[in-house]
């Protein structure tokens, strides 16, 4: 493994941003996140859930939020409801750095809050150390 990391929320701090700032959902969220809060009536726990996923995996990046923003990691669900993470500019850069291992990334909430886990794998060409396999 080569990250890993986890956040939590108060939805309801949440609900207040989207309230406060009209541009929240655009600016901290891709064109398709938005689509996918449209399909699920803007549930403020699913963004909730989104916006946690996005501070757990720039944990397991290492990093936190630098050289890249949350607009840079993308929560999507597959088929069967799964979330799955999709990278751009600096943090797909940095998990390549790490040797461009799977995200995996798990959300949950209940009524007052909403939490995340992910974990980023080795990559193809890693040993159990972290150095590549020659």
């Amino acid at each position: 493994m080569k990250g890993i990391g986890v956040d939590i929320i108060e939805i309801k701090r949440i609900q207040r941003a989207i309230e406060q700032h009209p541009n929240f959902l655009t600016k901290y969220f891709t064109m398709e996140e938005n689509q996918l809060f449209q399909r699920k009536k803007y549930l403020v726990q699913t963004i909730a859930g989104n916006f946690c996923a996005k501070e757990a995996v720039a944990k397991a990046l290492g990093t936190g939020f630098r050289n890249f923003g949350l607009i840079d990691i993308e929560v999507l669900r597959n088929e069967q409801g799964q979330p799955y993470i999709q990278l751009y500019g600096g943090a797909q850069k940095r998990k390549e750095e790490l040797g461009n291992g799977k995200i995996w990334v798990s959300i949950s909430h209940c009524k007052e809050y909403a939490i995340a886990y992910a974990t980023i794998e080795e990559g193809e060409n890693e040993g159990c150390n972290g150095r590549r396999n020659e």
